[in-house]
C-alpha cells in the first residue's frame, strides 16, 4: 500500500490555479503544485514517540496507519516546522532515500536534527519567520508561530503561495498570539491549523478566533488525531468557526485522500 499510495501522489495532476493536499495525520501533508513541486511538511511516518510518552507516563501510541513508509516518500522538499519528534521525526529522517529528496527546510534546531540524522549539509536550508525563499513555482513565507514550552524556541510556520494559484497557510505547533494575525498581510486562501489544546497549542476557539483575523476561504483542522493523550473533537472547532469566523468554510479532510482547491 505504502508504494501505491506514493505513486498516486506522485501521478496526480494538478491544473493550473489549484493546489492538491494529501494529509497523513497529524501536521502531516504532501502539498503539490500545476508544476508538479512535491512538498512534505513536517511527515511523521512511524511510532517513534510511543518511546518517548511511555518515558514520562504519557500515551503518545500512534492510533493513525502509517500510509507511506520513509522509505517510500519521494518529495522536492522535506519541510518540518519545529524540533518536535512528530513533526522532525528523526527516525523518519534517517530512512529515508538520500535521492528522493532535494531540499531539506526548517528553522534552527530542525536543522540541528537533519544534521544529526545525516543529512548531507548541501541538502539542508535554514528558514526562519519573516523571511522568504523561492522553490520552483512557490514562495515560501515563513510566518510567526508561539512556542509552546521552552525546550524548542525555534517554532515557525509557514505560508505556500503557489505561481499563480492559491496561498496555504500552516500553522505549526503554536500557542495563541496576536502576533499570529501577521499572516493576514500573506492573504492566505486557506489555512491549515492545530486546535486540540493540548501542550500549549491554541484550542478550538483561538484557532476559530485566528481563522477571523486571518480571513482565509478555508480552514482546516488538524493535530488532533494521532496520539490518545493529545487529542481534540475537530467538530469544536467547526463549531467554534460560527461564531468566530462564519465567512470561513470548515473542511474536514479524509487520510491521503486528495484534496484540490481552486483559487
Amino acid at each position: 500500500m505504502s508504494r501505491e499510495c506514493m505513486e498516486s501522489v506522485r501521478n496526480f495532476k494538478v491544473d493550473r490555479g489549484s493546489v492538491a493536499l494529501w494529509w497523513l495525520g497529524q501536521m502531516g501533508y504532501l502539498i503539490k503544485t500545476p508544476a508538479g513541486t512535491l512538498f512534505s511538511v513536517d511527515a511523521y511516518l512511524t511510532n517513534s514517540c510511543k518511546k518517548v510518552g511511555d518515558s514520562i507516563g504519557l500515551n503518545l501510541d500512534r492510533r493513525v496507519p502509517i500510509f507511506i513508509e520513509p522509505e517510500e516518500l519521494e518529495v522536492n522538499h522535506f519541510l518540518c516546522t519545529h524540533s518536535h519528534g512528530d513533526h522532525a521525526d528523526p527516525e523518519t529522517i534517517a530512512r529515508l532515500r538520500p535521492s528522493a529528496v532535494e531540499t531539506f527546510v526548517g528553522p534552527g534546531l530542525a536543522c540541528e536534527t537533519f544534521d544529526q540524522c545525516g543529512v548531507e549539509k548541501s541538502k539542508v536550508q535554514q528558514v526562519y519567520p519573516g523571511g522568504k525563499t523561492q522553490f520552483s513555482d512557490v514562495t515560501l513565507h515563513g510566518t510567526f508561530a508561539l512556542p509552546t514550552d521552552d525546550g524548542e524556541l525555534t517554532h515557525m510556520g509557514y505560508v505556500l503561495a503557489i505561481e499563480n494559484g492559491p496561498r496555504v497557510y500552516i500553522s505549526g505547533d503554536t500557542d495563541y498570539h496576536e502576533l499570529l494575525a501577521h499572516v493576514r498581510r500573506l492573504e492566505p486562501d486557506m489555512m491549515i491549523t492545530c486546535m486540540n489544546s493540548g501542550f500549549n497549542n491554541m484550542s478550538h476557539w483561538e484557532a476559530a478566533e485566528l481563522a477571523g483575523l486571518i480571513k482565509p476561504k478555508v480552514a482546516i483542522p488538524c493535530h488532533y488525531d494521532m496520539f490518545p493523550d493529545n487529542a481534540a473533537d475537530p467538530q469544536l472547532f467547526r463549531a467554534a468557526l460560527r461564531f468566530k469566523a462564519p465567512d470561513v468554510r470548515f473542511e474536514q479532510l479524509d487520510y491521503v485522500k486528495p484534496f484540490v482547491f481552486k483559487s
